[in-house]
């Protein structure tokens, strides 16, 4: 894909999250469209990946360890061919193998995930088993800003940097609005991406909604040949919808019948 076609990815995963958070009235709405162009990026035009045959050993492996935003990672893998896109109208019902945190009951998820602080340890370990047996796939791992207040993640970075896991690619949506406040107010990160230098990652900073900035410093080689890297993505909670965009409040609430047909209507997308 070019980049014109992972910007209308990018709407279409939008369109499929709003609608599944809407009629499941499920949360995390703001969580899911401040990710979209990251996904639709690595999906459309990064990852290794073949929906037919989620078990492939070649693939890379993806964690999105910010579990919360469950819909608009399986609305990714149905646009990618893991799952049929009518399967997404279950999203959060009873009996659905489509939780409301991302699970491994559903193809081409690698790690069910939602307790904070836990994908990019295990996203660590994958690389290392990958590196020792010579395999050429690499790991990316999708993290919030909010979890990084986790221990857990600062024990697997410096595990990264100790392993030189080269093939490691920590993404963080830097949206700086978690579960109950600002990330400024919760827990300074600032200044991010000077943390990660001084463990000795390679580190990009960019806007995390520049489909050709997230290609670019994705598909290309890593800043340090021998270390892992850590993409800082700005990106802002509840992107492409006016009235969501910077609110807490869309952390936890769902858009009602009049709302979405605002919200699919300003991202582009038919109601």
């Amino acid at each position: 894909m070019n980049q014109t076609d992972t910007e209308a990815l990018a709407r279409r995963l939008r369109a499929h999250a709003l609608q599944m958070t809407h009629r499941a009235r499920a949360s995390h709405i703001g969580s899911c469209l401040s990710m979209a162009d990251i996904l639709a990026v690595l999906y459309g035009a990064v990852l290794r990946v073949n929906g037919a045959r989620p078990d492939w050993l070649e693939r890379d492996r993806l964690v999105v360890s910010k579990g919360h935003a469950a819909a608009i990672v399986y609305a990714a893998l149905a646009e990618r061919g893991f799952l049929p896109v009518a399967e997404l109208e279950s999203y959060s019902a009873d009996g659905s193998r489509l939780a409301g945190h991302v699970t491994m009951t559903v193809p081409g998820v690698e790690l069910s995930t939602g307790s904070l602080g836990h994908g990019l340890p295990v996203a660590a370990g994958m690389a290392l088993a990958a590196l020792r047996a010579g395999a050429a796939w690499r790991c990316f791992c999708v993290v919030s800003d909010g979890e990084l207040d986790e221990g857990s993640n600062w024990e697997a970075v410096q595990f990264a940097q100790h392993f030189r896991l080269s093939n490691l690619i920590c993404i963080v949506d830097y949206n700086k609005i978690q579960s109950f406040g600002s990330v400024a107010d919760v827990s300074e990160l600032h200044p991010l991406a000077e943390k990660f230098r001084a463990f000795n990652w390679g580190v990009h900073e960019l806007d995390g909604h520049d489909h050709a900035a997230l290609f670019a410093v994705l598909s290309g080689p890593p800043p340090r040949a021998d270390r892992p890297t850590a993409i800082i993505a700005h990106t802002l909670k509840g992107k492409g919808v006016s009235f969501m965009e910077g609110q807490l409040a869309w952390h936890y609430r769902n858009p009602d019948a009049a709302q979405m047909e605002v919200a699919l209507a300003e991202i582009g997308a038919a109601p």
